[in-house]
């Protein structure tokens, strides 16, 4: 057991490459990339959205685009939860900046069209993790069914 602690600790040791990614950034990219695959079937238009929504989120260049990805899904994939993720973007974003998060997070979900229960399960519980409210909650969702209705 000591063993994999070590491990895991060691893994989590960021590379010189990946010391210069925004946690923040890492962090938003884990979200988007669970919302992706919480249907267990990520998709090229989500992964497209997913590398869209974070090179205009924060104004990225393709490369470090790929470095946030590589990086979120290398933590996505050793996580137990999304605690540490989501109290990183609480520690660090805006109750504004949340919210917009949020309306990344119904973009990707919505993205084929159709709301899942596994991904409305998935986005109640960003909803808590987040400290959003419910109406910032409903109201991130409107806009983003108000989007895709118009497309």
């Amino acid at each position: 057991m000591l063993d994999r602690l070590r491990d895991l600790l060691i893994s989590r040791t960021p590379s010189s490459e990946n010391a210069r990614l925004d946690p923040a950034q890492v962090a938003t990219g884990v979200l988007l990339i669970e919302a992706a695959s919480v249907d267990e079937d990520f998709t090229e238009v989500e992964k497209r959205l997913v590398r869209r929504v974070i090179r205009e989120r924060f104004d990225l260049d393709s490369e470090t685009v790929e470095a946030v990805i590589a990086e979120a899904k290398a933590a996505h994939s050793e996580s137990f939860d999304l605690w540490q993720f989501t109290h990183e973007l609480n520690e660090s974003c805006t109750q504004a900046e949340k919210i917009a998060i949020m309306e990344d997070v119904w973009r990707v979900l919505y993205s084929d069209g159709h709301l899942g229960g596994h991904e409305d399960h998935l986005a109640h519980k960003l909803r808590h993790l987040l400290n959003l409210s419910h109406p910032q909650f409903i109201e991130a969702k409107m806009k983003i069914l108000r989007e895709v209705r118009s497309q």
